[in-house]
């Protein structure tokens, strides 16, 4: 996942910890190794300029707390920086007694049926019950391939396959589902693109009947920094409460992806990162960071770092 950049931070890493001495030049050296890191994997030039005038001015005015040493210190600043970008975990705030109603938002091709479905079944493995709304009718076969990914976790998909009227389908939906003791419903909606006047109406549309709890955008991680404008284009029509990073698994644009995500405000909630209905996991920055710089153990450093600035 990611592997240039991982290797590129992780080779920038190494030449803090075996140096000698910290110096000025050093701590340069290592501004302008992540700088390239970054960019070479698609990360917004004035968000990678930000990070690295941070990890400058802390790496050469902040004064390491007792028992870390200086490199530790510097490593942990840039943890610190990495994952500020990505911004915070996040987590669905589900309302008890009522059911909840998230609408999927994303262009052509995301992998939002996938994602939909993948979604429903990590719920149910969390404990709750859901159904879902196949309202897609622009894609041929969106219906059929829904319902046989939702059959595998025994999840009912509610579709009028000859109804063209996506809100009428939503609407009628809800109302079939309005007596199961149900705790989430997804809607699945048409992939569209952000030039596309007519579906964004549309979809204003289907917002206003559904009066969702939450909108979640899924965006492909190999479109890069691209993910920005068209957050922002849906953003627009709809608040985006949360986003689906999906394909990460193959492309070295991910990064773009994740910090244009972060940038337009809403968390990323959730990564796609394979094939299999298994494959999406709740999202970490901080975890996610420490896979790249390859330091399963940063955390440690965190915590002991985090005691010892609270102890002084």
């Amino acid at each position: 996942m990611l592997d240039s950049l991982k290797n590129n931070l992780r080779d920038a890493i190494k030449k803090i910890v075996k140096s000698s001495g910290i110096d000025e030049e050093l701590i340069k050296e290592l501004s302008k190794d992540v700088q390239r890191a970054l960019l070479q994997s698609d990360v917004n030039v004035r968000l990678v300029l930000e990070i690295t005038k941070q990890l400058e001015a802390r790496s050469l005015n902040e004064t390491p707390p007792p028992g870390l040493s200086r490199k530790d210190h510097i490593v942990k600043i840039l943890y610190d920086e990495l994952a500020k970008m990505l911004g915070k975990e996040t987590d669905f705030d589900f309302k008890p007694g009522k059911q909840n109603k998230l609408i999927m938002l994303g262009i052509q091709g995301s992998g939002k049926t996938t994602v939909t479905a993948k979604l429903a079944k990590f719920l149910i493995k969390q404990g709750y019950t859901v159904g879902v709304i196949g309202a897609d009718t622009y894609r041929p076969g969106a219906l059929v391939q829904l319902r046989t990914m939702c059959e595998k976790s025994n999840v009912e998909v509610y579709g009028e396959p000859n109804n063209k009227d996506s809100p009428d389908i939503v609407k009628n939906g809800l109302k079939h589902f309005e007596e199961l003791p149900l705790d989430v419903i997804i809607i699945d909606t048409a992939g569209r693109h952000k030039e596309e006047k007519d579906l964004l109406a549309e979809m204003e549309q289907i917002n206003k009947v559904t009066d969702p709890d939450l909108a979640i955008l899924v965006i492909d991680g190999t479109i890069g920094q691209q993910c920005f404008n068209q957050a922002e284009a849906f953003h627009k029509t709809i608040p985006v409460g949360g986003i689906i990073v999906t394909k990460l698994d193959s492309s070295a644009k991910g990064g773009g992806a994740i910090a244009a995500s972060a940038a337009t405000g809403a968390q990323i909630m959730y990564v796609g990162t394979g094939e299999r209905i298994d494959d999406l996991e709740k999202f970490s920055p901080t975890r996610f960071v420490g896979r790249l710089l390859g330091m399963g153990d940063i955390q440690a450093v965190l915590d002991l770092a985090k005691r010892l600035e609270n102890e002084g």
